[in-house]
């Protein structure tokens, strides 16, 4: 199966991540979809949860943020959707022709997600490791994209070698499992030691609650961004500080499209014909700064440069005129010209 380089489109894909920020509401999730779909992502990324598949009443809270829900397993149950309602948000996604992507976090989340025919996998850092959940994605011999953030390079090194034994494209992403990130644990560098290591497409998810690391990942090539997205961060929910609120993620998607352009060689200096007439008007001749009577020998003293270049001796050929004679007189800032000058006779 041929991988599906992004960074040979030219364009970074952009994943804007709803995740839980829906709050178990389908009129909520419907709302951040059609607010992502029209800012210019391209993909809106969802989060499959089946509680009985994936938690139990032993699961602790990562952090004890709910006011209704008694454990972990009760949140999971709050958050889930029925397969009918997975397959009108997929539906409303490709209405919108925005890409349904989703992070499976059970097996059986895999089943449904195959039932909904999505395009490829995002893998959780959590689960990087988990190589029940990614053998269970390779036999679908769809692409699979993967954060890093709870995962060691040994461990990164074992799941994606299965992968590329079995030839399924994967695109790694760097990841800090802290909410919201702060600058020092970004790891921007991270994106050059993947790409080297693991020759893939790299990328960066964020957590920040900012614009700037998926910016700064761009200019450094990355091939994907992800970001969470939320009405407001001060809505209910463990991922909101960590998340871009609409219009953060606007700027986002303009910040990115412009640096695509801005990165590249852009108007390649070494050609000239396209700029010929901005050289004319900014380029220098050969003038005099002094009155010169007829007769005087030029010195490096009595040169001057001015705009624009075609009025005079070209400014690259002053020693060529210094020791020669005026034989006509010149003003104080004239530009000078060979028929002004002669070859000294010494």
């Amino acid at each position: 199966m041929k991988i599906e380089n992004f960074k040979d489109k030219g364009k970074t894909f952009i994943i804007a991540e709803i995740g839980q920020a829906h709050d178990g509401s389908l009129g909520m999730l419907y709302s951040l979809l059609e607010s992502a779909s029209s800012i210019g992502v391209n993909a809106v990324k969802f989060q499959i949860h089946i509680a009985d598949a994936e938690s139990s009443k032993k699961e602790p809270f990562r952090v004890n943020f709910s006011y209704q829900d008694s454990t972990r397993y009760d949140y999971w149950k709050r958050m889930e959707f029925s397969e009918k309602d997975w397959h009108n948000i997929k539906k409303k996604c490709d209405e919108l022709k925005v890409e349904f992507l989703a992070t499976p976090f059970s097996l059986e989340a895999v089943n449904l997600l195959e039932k909904l025919n999505v395009k490829r996998y995002k893998i959780g850092s959590g689960d990087a490791s988990n190589m029940l959940l990614l053998e269970k994605i390779a036999k679908t011999k769809k692409e699979v994209i993967i954060s890093t953030g709870l995962g060691t390079i040994q461990e990164l090194i074992s799941s994606t070698s299965m992968l590329k034994n079995k030839k399924i494209p994967y695109t790694i992403l760097q990841c800090t499992t802290k909410y919201p990130t702060s600058a020092k644990d970004i790891g921007l560098e991270w994106l050059k030691i993947f790409e080297k290591k693991f020759s893939c497409p790299v990328g960066l998810s964020d957590h920040s609650g900012t614009i700037y690391p998926c910016l700064g990942a761009v200019t450094l090539g990355a091939a994907v961004i992800e970001a969470h997205i939320t009405f407001d961060k001060r809505m209910f929910g463990p991922d909101s500080s960590a998340s871009l609120s609409i219009n953060q993620f606007s700027e986002l998607v303009r910040g990115v499209r412009f640096l695509e352009i801005a990165r590249g060689l852009g108007e390649d200096n070494k050609k000239i014909n396209n700029k010929k007439e901005l050289r004319r008007i900014f380029g220098r001749a050969l003038a005099c700064n002094k009155d010169l009577n007829v007769g005087h020998t030029i010195t490096f003293d009595d040169l001057e440069v001015k705009k624009p270049s075609d009025a005079g001796i070209p400014v690259d050929q002053y020693r060529e005129v210094i020791g020669m004679k005026v034989i006509n007189k010149k003003s104080a800032w004239d530009f000078l010209n060979y028929k002004d000058l002669k070859k000294s006779n010494k």
